[in-house]
C-alpha cells in the first residue's frame, strides 16, 4: 500500500489536531478517566475525520478504507490509547454495518450526526456472560406493534457514559444462534439524559485505556421503533462479522506509530543512561532486542497494508485481518513489556511514557476479538479444526 499525497495531508492534518488540542489535554484526561468526547469529535467533525470512508451523502468523504488505514495510524501519535480507541469506535466499529446496510432515513438520523461530530456513538455487542462469544448474547427484542421492547446488558462499553446512540446486537428470534440476531440503533439520551429504562450500572475502572469511559448498561423494556434495525432481521451476526473486519485492521494500523515510539523512546533513555562505566545502549543484547522489536512491528506494518490493499480491491481479508489483529495483540505487550525493562525503576512509575503503554496495550489481546478467538478463526480458515454447521 501506498500512502498519496492525499492520505499524507490527512495524517499531517491529524497530527497538528493532536499535537494542539489533545495531547496537551491528556495527562489531566486520564488522571480524571474520562475525556470531553463530545467536544473533541466535534473538532474533528470539522475537519473531516471522521467520515472519510463513509457517503457523500451523509457527509462522508466516499474514499476508500485506505484512508481509514492511514487515519487509525496517525492516531498512534495520541499519548494515551484510550482517546484513539474511542475514536476508532466512532469510525470504523459502531459505524460500518449503519453505513453499508442502514435506511437512507436511519443513516440520517444517525450516521450523519455521528460523521460532523455532533453524536457520539458506541457499539453494544459484549455482555457479563457474552465477550469473545458472540453467538451467546443474551440482550433480546421483542416486538411490540412497529416497535421493539429491548431488555439486556451490555458491558465494557467504550464511551458509554457519553455516548448518545449504540449500535446494539440482540436476539430478535428464535432459532439458530448465527441466525436470530439483529443490529439496531438505541438511542441512549434526550437532551443529555439517559433515556427511561436505561441504566449506567456503573463505570468500569481498568488498569489502562483510563481516559476512555467504559460502563455497564441495563436495558428495560426500552421501546425503540423497528424502523432502526440495521438491514435484513436475523442478519445482525453476519453484519457484525463484517463490522469486526473493519475494527481488527483498525486495531492494527492504529498501533503501528505508538509501538514505534516506545521503541525509539528506550533508545534514547538507553544512550543517556549510564550503567557500569558505559551508557546502557552500548550492551549488545540491548541492541539486538531493540532491533528485534522494531524488525517485528514493521513486519506488522507489511501485513496490514496487504490486508488493507486486498480489503480496498473487494476481497474478503477475514485471514488476513485476524492474522494482524493477532499480531498487534502481541506486540503491544511484548515491545512495552521489553522497553520497559530497560527503563528499569524510571519504567516503572505511573508517569512515564512506556509504562501508559504497557496498561494501555494489554487490552489489544482481550478487545476486538480476544488473541484465542484470532487463533480460533486461523485454525478453521486453515482446515485444522472443525467448521460450524451449515444450520447454525
Amino acid at each position: 500500500m501506498h500512502y498519496s499525497h492525499e492520505h499524507l495531508a490527512i495524517q499531517q492534518t491529524l497530527q497538528r489536531f493532536i499535537a494542539e488540542e489533545i495531547n496537551p489535554h491528556v495527562d489531566a484526561w486520564e488522571a480524571a478517566e474520562i475525556f470531553p468526547a463530545h467536544e473533541v469529535f466535534k473538532r474533528l467533525g470539522q475537519l473531516g475525520l471522521l467520515g472519510l470512508t463513509k457517503p457523500e451523502a451523509y457527509g462522508g468523504a466516499g474514499l476508500d478504507y485506505s484512508y481509514s488505514v492511514a487515519m487509525a495510524e496517525a492516531l498512534g501519535h495520541i499519548d494515551c490509547g484510550g482517546v484513539p480507541m474511542a475514536i476508532g469506535v466512532q469510525t470504523d466499529m459502531a459505524t460500518p454495518a449503519l453505513a453499508r446496510f442502514g435506511s437512507d432515513a436511519l443513516r440520517r438520523e444517525f450516521l450523519a450526526p455521528a460523521i460532523a461530530g455532533d453524536m457520539v456513538a458506541c457499539i453494544g455487542v459484549s455482555e457479563p456472560a457474552a465477550g469473545s462469544d458472540v453467538a451467546g448474547i443474551r440482550s433480546r427484542a421483542r416486538k411490540d406493534g412497529d416497535d421493539y421492547l429491548i431488555t439486556g446488558q451490555k458491558m465494557w462499553i467504550t464511551s458509554s457514559l457519553q455516548a448518545d446512540w449504540m449500535c446494539m446486537l440482540v436476539n430478535t428470534g428464535e432459532g439458530p444462534v448465527h441466525r436470530n440476531k439483529s443490529l439496531v440503533i438505541v438511542p441512549l439520551r434526550e437532551n443529555g439524559k439517559l433515556r427511561p429504562g436505561i441504566e449506567v450500572a456503573r463505570k468500569i475502572r481498568k488498569i489502562g485505556m483510563n481516559s476512555s469511559d467504559t460502563g455497564l448498561l441495563y436495558f428495560d423494556e426500552v421501546r425503540v421503533p423497528q424502523r432502526f434495525r440495521i438491514g435484513e432481521e436475523g442478519q445482525g451476526f453476519i453484519y457484525q462479522m463484517q463490522q469486526f473486519q473493519e475494527e481488527r485492521l483498525w486495531a492494527a494500523a492504529s498501533c503501528l506509530v505508538s509501538l514505534t515510539h516506545c521503541i525509539q523512546w528506550t533508545i534514547a533513555w538507553a544512550q543517556e543512561r549510564r550503567l557500569f562505566g558505559a551508557v546502557l545502549a552500548d550492551q549488545q543484547w540491548v541492541q539486538f532486542k531493540l532491533a528485534e522489536l522494531k524488525t517485528e512491528v514493521e513486519a506488522l506494518r507489511a501485513l496490514t497494508y496487504r490486508a488493507c490493499d486486498l480489503y480496498v480491491q473487494g476481497q474478503d481479508v477475514l485471514e488476513l485481518a485476524s492474522m494482524a489483529k493477532l499480531k498487534a495483540g502481541r506486540l503491544n505487550r511484548l515491545v512495552p513489556d521489553t522497553c520497559l525493562q530497560f527503563w528499569g525503576g524510571m519504567g516503572y512509575t505511573w508517569e512515564n511514557k512506556v509504562s501508559r503503554m504497557y496498561r494501555d496495550g494489554r487490552l489489544a489481546s482481550i478487545g476486538g476479538g480476544a488473541d484465542e478467538v484470532m487463533l480460533g478463526i486461523l485454525a478453521r480458515l486453515m482446515g485444522i479444526a472443525k467448521r460450524r454447521p451449515a444450520n447454525e
